[in-house]
């Protein structure tokens, strides 16, 4: 018979410890699988992927994604893109260390937006719901049909209702898509209130 040097074998709190730091690890592990498969989806995405939408395809807890996303969220640190969640969902974006480098090598991308968009968006964005009238007040101008065209064009507004008052002028408002194109995910993280004269100074 051999002897056995109880002194030498593991104790059962040690087991323990040893088997929820495997338990640990291999969790890390298959959470940062599932972070490389966000990210998948977000690259082929040619929308940003809703909270939702990345649960039902991945087949996960909200719990689950929040954890994925974190590591996620970590990993890119150390590259170029981040991850932004904008209205309709989360997206990958280059980031804005980045943005003078785009704009001196492909200028053709940049689109310039006349100080009459940029007023009218402004004032629907900060004072919504408004009506054509309303815009008029403000900027003291009549209000060009193009520049409301555009605007719905570009998907950044929506008529919604309308204004119990003479003729029932329709009430305008800010969509998804703008807050999309802003990088923003509310309303509420709109900066200050600009006055006309910074508006200007940004066409």
């Amino acid at each position: 018979m051999v002897d056995i040097d109880d002194s030498k074998q593991p104790s059962e709190a040690e087991t323990t410890d040893t088997a929820t730091a495997a338990s640990i690890g291999a969790n890390q592990a298959s959470l940062e699988e599932v972070s490389k498969h966000i990210e998948v989806l977000l690259h082929a995405s040619e929308a940003p992927l809703t909270a939702q939408a990345l649960r039902k395809y991945l087949s996960l807890s909200s719990k689950a994604l929040k954890q994925a996303l974190d590591v996620l969220e970590r990993r890119l640190e150390t590259g170029v893109l981040n991850l932004h969640e904008t209205a309709s969902g989360y997206r990958l974006q280059i980031s804005d260390d980045y943005s003078g480098l785009i704009q001196q090598t492909f200028p053709q991308r940049q689109e310039r937006l006349s100080q009459a968009l940029l007023e009218t968006l402004s004032i629907i964005a900060y004072k919504q719901p408004v009506t054509r009238s309303d815009i008029e007040q403000v900027r003291g101008v009549t209000l060009s049909s193009n520049i409301l065209r555009q605007l719905f064009d570009k998907g950044w507004i929506i008529e919604k209702g309308f204004k119990e008052t003479l003729g029932r002028p329709a009430l305008l408002h800010t969509t998804a898509q703008f807050l999309d194109a802003f990088g923003l995910s509310h309303l509420d993280e709109l900066p200050p209130m600009p006055d006309m004269d910074s508006i200007r100074a940004m066409s």
